[in-house]
């Protein structure tokens, strides 16, 4: 062979050794395929406007439900066990479920709703590294979160511990005291296990991993039935084993999320073990935290206010009981809402790289509906990032006097989950937290990644 052939071959194996690197993104299990056809749809301007927006709708319900039900699922299942524990302590009798009602909706729900605000804060910035490719900043945001809600767990555990004194002090009877008190005491691991739970099940959902929570939870509830009944009416332990047998349940999904995280394909690049970083910036950590469980507590304390007065009845133990089954059914049509706002999305899409007019803002559609608009300021360079007004959907007014009817923690409430699920950018482009709401509308505060301030005033 003359030197020719072979100056070509070994020039065509070093090319072929250059453009080795080029074929590693398509061994990443994690990286979500996103489907171009919502964008082609939109950047198609042969067909009308109406129809091009009507057909979006469709590609873009079709991915939300297939998302949604699994999270909806997930959070009705966690419901439902916790209900399931205050119907088996209501047939041992009235006093029974007014206990189960004081404890689990006039104690636990304080530690729960801290518990989920501080985990969402998961969730914001694991969305923000899984699309920016980092993602081996998801294990260690998972592990810093955790160990920052077990630090807080620890204060939560002696209100807990106190819970009977503390109940008397507010002016509960006795016999009402006493009874939430051995039911508050089965809760304590419990508190634990929302620590642990949360920032798990956010790193999950940050990756769009949401069955494998769904078949957890299934299977969990089913074990709960049968333990409770075993524990409660054949061994006898009343409402102590039934507030253990609802902690060891919690503690059954956590550990099986866990493992899951552990052997699935799907966590390789985003779990790569237990690492020192965990330990590092904690304090900027737990300050976006706090943010986080302050929006959501003024909506769990307003369920925790109305559990307390309604002790303080004169009837106090059929108040709880009424009250306990009222709040019951709410909490499903609550639980489904947030199930949905946990499947609300945004483009992974960088506007740079897509039709401008796929870039928009896409959420739930019982919420608000933003039209697509012209670019993105973090495609533009950082110097260049300013304030843009988005338009809204067509029904905006309906929407805003809906929202000066609603209570204001459902106001404070709503947003917060549509900022922090829908707004979280595949592309590292949105991180969004809700302010305030005033009377004239809603306001949402995005925050870019360099750090620049962007508005959007509804």
């Amino acid at each position: 062979m003359d030197s020719t052939g072979r100056d070509g071959i070994i020039a065509s194996d070093e090319s072929d050794q250059h453009q080795e690197p080029l074929l590693q993104p398509k061994q990443q299990p994690t990286a979500e395929t996103v489907s171009s056809a919502l964008e082609d749809m939109l950047s198609d301007t042969e067909l009308p406007r109406f129809r091009r927006l009507s057909r979006a709708t469709r590609i873009e319900l079709n991915t939300l439900f297939r998302l949604a039900a699994p999270a909806v699922v997930v959070y009705l299942l966690n419901n439902v066990t916790s209900m399931s524990t205050q119907i088996f302590c209501g047939h041992l009798g009235n006093l029974e479920l007014a206990a189960a009602s004081l404890g689990n909706n006039g104690i636990q729900i304080f530690a729960y709703g801290l518990m989920l605000g501080m985990g969402s804060a998961v969730e914001t910035l694991c969305g923000q590294a899984y699309g920016a490719h980092k993602y081996e900043m998801l294990g260690v945001y998972l592990q810093r979160s955790t160990i920052l809600l077990m630090a807080t767990a620890i204060p939560v555990m002696f209100i807990y511990i106190f819970s009977k004194q503390l109940l008397l002090l507010l002016g509960e009877s006795t016999s009402i005291a006493s009874a939430a008190a051995v039911f508050v005491y089965g809760l304590i691991p419990q508190i634990f296990a929302y620590a642990a739970n949360f920032p798990i099940q956010k790193f999950l959902q940050a990756q769009s991993i949401v069955f494998p929570s769904a078949y957890i939870s299934a299977a969990t509830f089913a074990m709960h039935l049968l333990l409770s009944w075993i524990v409660i009416y054949k061994l006898g332990v009343g409402l102590l084993g039934a507030s253990l047998m609802l902690s060891f349940s919690w503690w059954v999904i956590v550990v099986a999320q866990f493992v899951y995280i552990l052997v699935s394909d799907r966590c390789k690049l985003t779990w790569r073990g237990f690492s020192s970083q965990a330990f590092t910036g904690l304090w900027d950590f737990l300050k976006l935290s706090t943010a986080s469980a302050v929006m959501l507590c003024l909506e769990t304390w307003y369920y925790q206010i109305l559990v307390l007065i309604a002790g303080l009845l004169q009837d106090a133990e059929i108040a709880l009981d009424a009250l306990s089954i009222c709040m019951t059914i709410s909490g499903w049509v609550y639980m489904i809402s947030v199930g949905f706002n946990a499947a609300a999305r945004s483009g992974k899409q960088r506007a740079g790289s897509r039709a401008p007019e796929s870039s928009g803002v896409r959420g739930d559609r019982g919420d608000v509906q933003l039209l697509p608009h012209r670019g993105l300021p973090g495609d533009r360079g950082a110097g260049a990032a300013q304030c843009h007004q988005l338009r809204l959907h067509e029904r905006h007014h309906r929407l805003r006097r809906r929202l000066r009817a609603l209570p204001l923690p459902r106001c404070l409430h709503h947003p917060q989950w549509h900022s922090a699920r829908s707004l979280r950018s595949g592309c590292r482009v949105w991180m969004a937290s809700f302010c305030r709401v005033c009377e004239r509308g809603m306001l949402l505060h995005y925050r870019h990644s360099n750090r620049r301030a962007l508005g959007l005033q509804i």
